[in-house]
Formats: C-alpha cells, structure tokens, sequence
C-alpha cells in the first residue's frame, strides 16, 4: 500500500516536530479511531507518551494522524498535536472498524 503526503501534511510534521516514522506508526497502531472532520476522512490517535498510575493509564499529549483512503493509496492529510486528552467524540461503528482492518488500512 502506497502512502501520499501531502504538502499540508509536511508543513505540520515540521511544525510539531513529527517524524513520518511516528507517524506510520500511528498509522498501523493507533490508539482511537473517530470519524475525521473533512468528508470521507478517518482521524486515528497515539498518546505521545503514556503514564500508568496503578493500573490506569494517563497521558498529557496525543498525537493526531488525519487520512483519507483511495483504492490503494492512503493519503496523509494532516497531523497534529493536542495538548491533554481530547474528549472522545464520533467513533467508528464497528463494522465500519472491522470493514477497514480487511482492506489492511488499520
């Protein structure tokens, strides 16, 4: 599966101080999964670095991939980071979670 940054995409990994590498990770593991805010977009997720209290699990930054996918090709649109843990709003139904794990985008 070929991967297409876009150039939107490499000003914000200069920005933030990403590396494409992170990024794929996100990309393969990610963490959560919502609906991204672009039609057709999906937005996945990492904590940048997590801490565990007990057995909770806490963290004071995340890493945001936003992608959108085309026949073969996974488009990076954006990336970002957001300060604290953002609230969890409009998640993927399952089948639409399971749908995109047998296409071999997550």
């Amino acid at each position: 599966m070929k991967i297409y940054w876009t150039k939107h995409a490499e000003k914000k990994i200069k920005f933030y101080q990403l590396s494409k590498q992170r990024l794929k990770r996100i990309l393969t593991k990610p963490y959560r999964i919502e609906e991204g805010v672009a039609p057709q977009t999906v937005a996945l997720m990492q904590p940048a670095k997590i801490k565990k209290i007990g057995k909770k699990k806490t963290w004071n930054q995340e890493i945001w991939l936003m992608i959108q996918k085309e026949n073969d090709l996974i488009k990076i649109i954006s990336a970002w980071r957001y300060p604290g843990i953002s609230p969890q709003s409009n998640p993927i139904p399952e089948e639409i979670l399971l749908e995109l794990k047998k296409e071999g985008l997550i």
